[in-house]
């Protein structure tokens, strides 16, 4: 019984007339679609992204270097490590 009808669809589609006007409601429309357009190529990229990584590793291992401490791994300059950067300041 709480289904939207074809009677209620056309009452909020009238509403929605008055309030924007019809020459707004293309504008409307067209954000709109391009907003959906936008959100299914970004879970495309995503999805993609995801099938790229190597098998048994997580988007966070992909992503940062060295040890779970935050340290910077061997071999590598804290000062171009962005994780080095974030971690707590040397004490003198």
């Amino acid at each position: 019984m709480m289904g939207i009808g074809f009677p209620e669809l056309m009452i909020i589609l009238v509403i929605i007339m008055i309030i924007f006007g019809a020459g707004k409601l293309p504008e409307i429309g067209s954000a709109f679609g391009n907003s959906i357009r936008n959100f299914k190529k970004s879970m495309k990229d995503a999805e993609q992204e995801n099938e790229e990584l190597p098998e048994g590793s997580n988007a966070e291992n992909a992503i940062t270097e060295g040890d779970a401490e935050g340290q910077p791994a061997e071999g590598t300059n804290p000062a171009e490590n962005p994780v080095a950067s974030t971690t707590e300041p040397e004490q003198k």
